[in-house]
């Protein structure tokens, strides 16, 4: 169901980003990715792109992969298939739009979904996409060395890590990545999009 990893002998580790784009912190992804000459992946929410095009386009023009994360980010497993499929056709639209291409990844809110929401998801012909990350909790603000630590043990030849980069207070999880990125590059680690990642399978 969920695609945590890949498994590879290559050394790459996909690094992802959810519920943005924000104006505060996405640019301060892009700077750290560039430094490292590496690719993230951001699960957009919709409402959040259209309050932030330019951040969009930003993300877009730095050949960054651009993941559907629906239009509100709600509990799919409790909506109707209808509701649901609005959730994330009107994203897919959007990232269409705005970036000039169709998502081809997804990332369930929560990670939650049910039968019903596997089979839509299908449908759809996206992959749904994990990580192996969930203790780190960057999303909770435990602390950088919490984020950075249990990150850290998670990595190995096609993970895929989860981070967040929208939705309050986030500057924990810049400072974290910014040290991660730096010791994944510095171990030879290159950092590729889901999409390059899922292409090594």
């Amino acid at each position: 169901m969920m695609i945590n990893e890949i498994p590879t002998a290559q050394r790459v580790v996909a690094i992802t980003f959810d519920d943005g784009p924000n104006p505060v912190y996405t640019p301060q992804v892009l700077e750290i990715f560039s430094e490292a000459k590496g690719k993230a992946t951001f699960f957009m929410i919709g409402e959040q792109m259209r309050n932030h095009p330019d951040v969009v386009k930003q993300v877009a023009d730095q050949g960054h992969e651009i993941g559907n994360h629906t239009f509100t980010h709600p509990k799919l497993s409790e909506l109707s298939e209808q509701d649901c499929l609005k959730e994330i056709e009107e994203t897919e639209k959007l990232i269409e739009e705005m970036a000039g291409r169709k998502p081809v990844v997804f990332r369930p809110p929560y990670f939650d979904y049910n039968q019903d929401t596997v089979s839509l998801i299908q449908k759809r012909r996206y992959p749904m996409i994990g990580a192996l990350n969930l203790e780190a909790q960057d999303w909770e603000q435990p602390g950088v060395q919490h984020i950075l630590g249990k990150s850290r043990e998670a990595v190995k030849n096609g993970s895929i890590l989860i981070f967040h980069d929208g939705y309050g207070e986030r500057s924990q999880t810049i400072e974290a990545v910014r040290m991660l990125v730096s010791e994944l590059t510095s171990q030879g680690y290159q950092l590729v999009t889901v999409s390059e990642l899922l292409d090594l399978a």
